[in-house]
């Protein structure tokens, strides 16, 4: 049980250089600092915050196993709080993943690999990446849990379901999203809203979500950074520009919330797994 009801808890929306790692890593330190000093607990970045989105073929030339001493050396700024940062993890060889690392106390405590890797409009992660096959969670302070899973993953509500089918108390959401880049008729600013806000309602979990703001070639990433409520009400919103996003959250508040709305208690996995298991035999 955790031995505190309230956790602090903060979104980084920054820009980055694309490629550039060291400027990125100085940037995150200073980010890290403040947070830090502000008595964080728990800290997200942006989706692949240390290289920027755009890669393309320059992902060999990012990548970094889950071990890089630069990895660690962040880690140590870390401190006890909990910080999520985005990478391209470099497992074997070639094979490369948008990835987050969990990263405290000097050490990465765990890598997220992105389950669902977008190539519909101008998106094209399936041609570069390999795509991840585990759900992640972690502990934070006081007995929280985590879960975190990156931009598209919130796409595939199968995913989401399974992700907080353990009741983490916290979903962790870094991004990537830049404006008109699934289509024209497509609004990333307003879907992202309410993408985030019902899953937030649905299963009473507080959602810190974290994007990118700048731009990258045509690509315009449009912010838009917040931390959610378990009802889906906005705890705080980030305005335009580089933005440290602080936010407590209540663990009382979750209770209430899954106590009136038990969609975890309810969520009847068995049954779920049947039907599913009977549409992929009408499928075979």
């Amino acid at each position: 049980m955790p031995d505190h009801d309230h956790l602090h808890v903060a979104a980084v929306q920054l820009d980055c250089e694309l490629g550039d790692i060291d400027t990125n890593l100085a940037r995150h330190r200073t980010l890290l600092d403040a947070a830090r000093n502000d008595g964080c607990e728990l800290l997200v970045f942006p989706e692949l915050s240390l290289t920027g989105y755009g890669l393309g073929r320059r992902v060999l030339e990012v990548a970094m196993p889950a071990n890089d001493p630069r990895l660690a050396e962040l880690a140590h700024t870390c401190g006890p709080m909990r910080t999520l940062v985005g990478f391209v993890e470099e497992a074997t060889p070639g094979e490369c993943y948008n990835a987050v690392a969990v990263l405290q106390d000097g050490a990465v405590q765990a890598v997220h690999r992105k389950l669902n890797l977008p190539s519909y409009g101008g998106l094209e992660e399936g041609k570069w990446f390999t795509a991840g096959r585990q759900l992640t969670q972690f502990g934070v302070a006081g007995g929280w849990t985590a879960s975190t899973l990156i931009c598209a993953d919130l796409w595939n509500p199968a995913l989401v379901h399974a992700a907080l089918l353990s009741r983490p108390e916290v979903l962790c959401a870094p991004i990537n999203s830049a404006s008109g880049i699934v289509s024209q008729a497509f609004s990333n600013e307003h879907n992202w809203s309410t993408n985030l806000g019902f899953y937030a309602m649905t299963y009473g979990t507080p959602v810190i979500m974290a994007n990118r703001i700048g731009s990258e070639g045509s690509s315009m990433f449009w912010g838009g950074s917040r931390i959610l409520g378990p009802r889906g009400e906005t705890l705080a919103a980030a305005s335009d520009g580089e933005t440290l996003l602080q936010a407590r959250l209540s663990r009382h508040a979750i209770a209430e919330a899954r106590f009136e709305l038990p969609t975890h208690r309810d969520a009847d996995t068995p049954l779920i797994r049947q039907l599913l298991d009977k549409e992929l035999t009408k499928k075979a």
